[in-house]
């Protein structure tokens, strides 16, 4: 069973030596990943990133430089999505949402984040490391909890 990619963004916010994420599935922190979420026809990337980020987090971000493009298929389902990762600013803080998936939110460190099971593996250096051209990750396959 195959069909067209879906086309995600996700924003990578760093505070005080901290990245933001959020919970993958809903009512389960046993996986992590940036903020962010799919991109509805007809509107730019930025503002899908935009709207994305203010529904699980109640952030208003201003959207950065692309940094990173990494893509997961499950070929038990013909599931596959290409992700967009945009360095991101806000001001303010993170309040609970009622998104439908989102219900765990939580800065981390390096090292914190070394621990956390989280995707894509490149989160810790796209947010700790050092700022270059953007990167392409090769297809990995879904992650099941």
């Amino acid at each position: 069973m195959s069909r067209s990619p879906r086309l995600a963004v996700r924003g990578i916010l760093v505070r005080e030596g901290r990245v933001l994420m959020v919970n993958a599935f809903a009512g389960s922190d046993a996986l992590w990943c940036l903020p962010g979420g799919g991109v509805e026809a007809g509107a730019d990337l930025a503002d899908n990133l935009v709207r994305e980020v203010f529904e699980e987090t109640g952030l208003r971000v201003t959207v950065g430089d692309l940094a990173h493009v990494s893509e997961f298929a499950d070929p038990d389902t013909g599931f596959h999505q290409v992700e967009l990762f945009f360095h991101v600013e806000a001001e303010g803080d993170v309040v609970d949402t009622i998104d439908p998936v989102v219900s765990h939110r939580g800065w981390f460190d390096a090292a914190r984040l070394a621990a956390l099971p989280h995707k894509p593996d490149t989160i810790s250096a796209l947010a700790f490391g050092p700022r270059g051209p953007a990167t392409c990750a090769p297809l990995s396959r879904m992650v099941r909890v």
